[in-house]
């Protein structure tokens, strides 16, 4: 049997696929691959058939057809019948705002010189970036994860790699740093501005989250400047608390497809409490200060959750619902959160120190979390689709 390769393109318009498969189904031929997009109301429609008959004639019944409805058409005739369709490897999704063409162009020129061949490209958003998702086929793991990071840090873009297949879609559970991951701000210097130590506290912080200092040591260092404090001011904070853009709608699109959702913090459970009710969230694990007479004591009740407490809890979480850790997510930007990210089945790194980077298995450099979805492998369409139908659909303007 001889393949026989159609492309058809022109105006987007009803009926054109009809029209194609009812010419082809009186050639009984048989479909091997299928693939079509419309970009601003221009159609791109693929067709891979084998055919038993005379390809010549399916040939020339098939640019009668399109050309009666004004499409363009391109037929290959490969005698031999040789079909070498190739399974992607690797699913690669590029974010950027915006998305240069420059940035595509040099990631294809990468693709080229390390054999890694392009199957196909979808867009997958345009809100509140632009995001593609390339199928590739790669010969060598860590090359391509190397080649694209470099790319990633020249282009200015954000490139994940993943592993094609059902483990992609197949994550359940995800865990979320609070502290400059789903909200904007370090509660602990929130905190801090009551007791006049802002300052201080926010010296020591940077440092910890770079790894120049044991988390747990600098904890105890700044808690402790937080002394006298009244503890209402823990429910004023927590009514405070700015969201990180998109964090509501990330976390309300992965529990409609069922993730359990929670927070892994080197903060306060009095604080967090707040977002656990705001987002519904299923677990949380934090710090818990200490309060006599109604204000803080300086000190923190129990084993404080750390670098190591945070992968720790990752793991109970796991537990507790039944999910393998394969199946697993951790979003974090400080040094505490590496374990946290190596543990997790995919660690992402969310405007990271570069230690943090490093370690995950990709990193965001956006102001947004709703990224976050793309690299799952759900579309800023599908969100938008389930917000509309919930009532929920709303774009913010972009500043």
């Amino acid at each position: 049997m001889a393949s026989v390769l159609i492309t058809v393109s022109g105006p987007d318009k009803p009926g054109v696929t009809g029209v194609l498969f009812t010419a082809l189904s009186a050639h009984r031929v048989e479909v091997l691959d299928v693939d079509q997009v419309v970009i601003r109301g221009a159609l791109t429609l693929g067709v891979l058939v084998a055919t038993p008959g005379d390809p010549e004639s399916l040939q020339e019944h098939v640019e009668q057809a399109m050309h009666s409805l004004g499409m363009r058409v391109s037929v290959a005739i490969d005698r031999a019948g040789d079909d070498e369709r190739r399974s992607a490897t690797h699913i690669v999704v590029v974010l950027g705002r915006p998305l240069q063409a420059s940035a595509i162009g040099a990631l294809a020129r990468t693709f080229g010189d390390i054999g890694v061949n392009i199957e196909t490209i979808t867009r997958i958003a345009d809100y509140p970036v632009t995001g593609l998702e390339l199928s590739v086929t790669a010969p060598d793991d860590e090359q391509l994860r190397s080649a694209v990071a470099a790319v990633g840090t020249r282009a200015g873009v954000d490139i994940a790699v993943q592993r094609s297949g059902l483990a992609r879609r197949a994550k359940r559970l995800i865990v979320f740093d609070v502290d400059s991951t789903l909200i904007t701000g370090e509660v602990i210097e929130m905190l801090a501005d009551h007791t006049g130590t802002r300052a201080d506290v926010e010296r020591i912080t940077a440092a910890a989250m770079r790894g120049e200092l044991d988390f747990a040591e600098s904890l105890r260092e700044r808690v402790a400047m937080l002394a006298g404090l009244d503890a209402a001011v823990l429910d004023q904070v927590g009514e405070s608390l700015e969201l990180t853009p998109g964090a509501r709608t990330t976390i309300r699109t992965l529990k409609r497809l069922g993730y359990k959702c929670g927070i892994v913090s080197g903060g306060f459970t009095q604080v967090a409490a707040h977002l656990v009710r705001e987002l519904d969230l299923d677990f949380v694990a934090a710090n818990t200060l200490e309060v006599v007479d109604g204000r803080l004591t300086g000190r923190v009740e129990g084993e404080i959750v750390d670098r190591a407490g945070k992968a720790r809890a990752l793991e109970r979480f796991a537990s507790l619902s039944g999910v393998p850790m394969d199946q697993t997510v951790a979003v974090g930007d400080g040094a505490n959160d590496i374990d946290m990210l190596t543990t997790a089945g995919l660690g992402i790194a969310f405007n990271a120190k570069p230690i943090v980077a490093d370690a995950a298995d990709t990193a965001l450099n956006q102001p947004f979390l709703d990224p976050v979805l793309f690299i799952l492998g759900i579309t800023r369409e599908e969100v938008e689709e389930a917000d509309a139908a919930d009532g929920h659909l709303r774009r913010v303007p972009l500043a």
